[in-house]
């Protein structure tokens, strides 16, 4: 019964979600709390979600303070030497504007938030594309690819969502996927090689003429940050800061919700010393940052309820008992691949919440760490952005001013080989493992 219960709670919770029924947030509280009272844990259901959401406090506040804190660097202009120069450098070329594209989504994805790295991109080089005749449908390829890539970052939301899914520090499946993530990235900037290759020969000569990028004005984006916030003269000390930050993070330096919250708080003393413009700018980005944050501790309470019913460990048993010994070592790679189609057709906090528990139950059974498992479900990011459950999706297809359905047919394939070369850096790392090879 206690099977069943676990898994019908699964099923309601992602239908709910698909079907807009319900929000995320209100679909994790609501859903395992009617399902724990129906397996008769009436007593035990506030204890079991506060253990799960102090379990993930941790997390909530993590990916509270890295949103505000890359929103503040987006509005003091951090970016805006680079968006020029790359400009700058790209020309008219349409191999170098596409690839130009890529490392500039690449780059500006550090904020963790994909419509606001869609504005700046777009705002910096949809008009050259226009100008020059170059496939949008390239210019949005391009960038959501990177954006895939990228998404695995900590506090880009599915690392974090792994990592609360299993209770563990979102460090200890990010940063043995660097190499990976690297690769990607990397594998990115050639696809945006050939796909403007095949731009220019479409094209046909283009006369390089004079450009310079410094000329260019935004798009027709709305939402890029007013100049009268930009901090030009505290450029080298907002990029001191950044690379501090992120040199900490890789060497553990201290806890990531700590790094985070110190870094915002200078940010904003240094940037904005006014406390009304420390309180107007906290205010401008609580949205997104809260948003973000309150779905992660309503997980608590799900994941709580699942680990204190031993409802989750009735799960894992019985999938377990549906894999071939064969097939067992290899749950890690199972994981990694599920992951492609299970994060387009389901949204991450389904995928995560609901499906990634049951694979890492079972995958212990093999001998197969929760981290392992975990590092292979981020893998299908490049994909799951394509999915029409993203809404920042939407908004790309917008800017760039293309059909979502064309968009798909367009990148699915490479944004798919962008997946498989995260898994294969990943095997071959050893970070996620694969029968005989640890």
């Amino acid at each position: 019964m206690l099977t069943f219960l676990a898994f019908a709670m699964v099923v309601v919770f992602m239908a709910l979600i698909m079907t807009k029924r319900m929000s995320v947030l209100t679909a994790l509280v609501i859903v395992p709390i009617t399902f724990a009272l129906l397996a008769g844990f009436r007593r035990e259901i506030g204890p079991m979600m506060l253990q799960g959401i102090t379990a993930l406090a941790p997390t909530a506040v993590m990916l509270l303070f890295a949103i505000l804190y890359f929103c503040i660097m987006i509005d003091v202009g951090l970016f805006d030497p680079l968006v020029r120069r790359i400009l700058a450098v790209a020309g008219n070329d349409p191999v170098k504007i596409v690839v130009g594209t890529s490392v500039l989504t690449l780059l500006v994805s550090l904020d963790g938030d994909g419509s606001t790295t869609y504005l700046i991109v777009a705002s910096a080089f949809l008009p050259l594309y226009k100008r020059l005749g170059l496939s949008r449908l390239v210019a949005a390829s391009v960038m959501i690819q990177a954006s895939g890539v990228m998404n695995i970052l900590p506090w880009g939301g599915p690392t974090a969502r792994a990592a609360a899914s299993l209770k563990l520090e979102a460090s200890e499946i990010f940063v043995p996927m660097i190499p990976a993530m690297a690769a990607g990235a990397a594998w990115v900037i050639f696809v945006a090689y050939l796909l403007g290759k095949r731009e220019r020969e479409r094209l046909g000569a283009i006369d390089p003429g004079t450009f310079d990028g410094d000329d260019l004005t935004p798009g027709d984006a709305t939402d890029v940050p007013s100049t009268d916030l930009r901090r030009p003269k505290l450029l080298l000390v907002n990029f001191a800061l950044t690379i501090a930050l992120m040199a900490a993070l890789l060497v553990g330096l201290l806890p990531l919700p700590v790094l985070f919250l110190v870094a915002f708080a200078l940010a904003l003393v240094i940037n904005f010393p006014k406390i009304e413009q420390q309180k107007e700018r906290m205010a401008a980005h609580a949205g997104n940052a809260l948003a973000v944050a309150s779905v992660i501790c309503a997980a608590g309470v799900l994941t709580g309820i699942l680990s204190g019913t031993k409802m989750i460990d009735a799960m894992g048993h019985s999938v377990v008992s549906l894999v071939p010994a064969a097939l067992g070592p290899h749950l890690a790679i199972i994981t990694g691949l599920l992951s492609i189609p299970f994060t387009f057709f389901l949204s991450n906090d389904a995928f995560y919440f609901g499906v990634l528990p049951i694979l890492a139950q079972a995958a212990a059974t093999f001998g197969i760490s929760a981290a392992e498992v975990g590092r292979a479900s981020i893998i299908g990011q490049p994909v799951h952005l394509l999915s029409p459950l993203v809404p920042s999706t939407y908004l790309l297809v917008g800017l760039a001013e293309v059909e979502l359905g064309d968009h798909q047919k367009f990148t699915l394939k490479w944004s798919a080989i962008t997946a498989l070369v995260l898994l294969a850096i990943g095997l071959l790392t050893a970070v996620i493992p694969w029968a005989g090879h640890r």
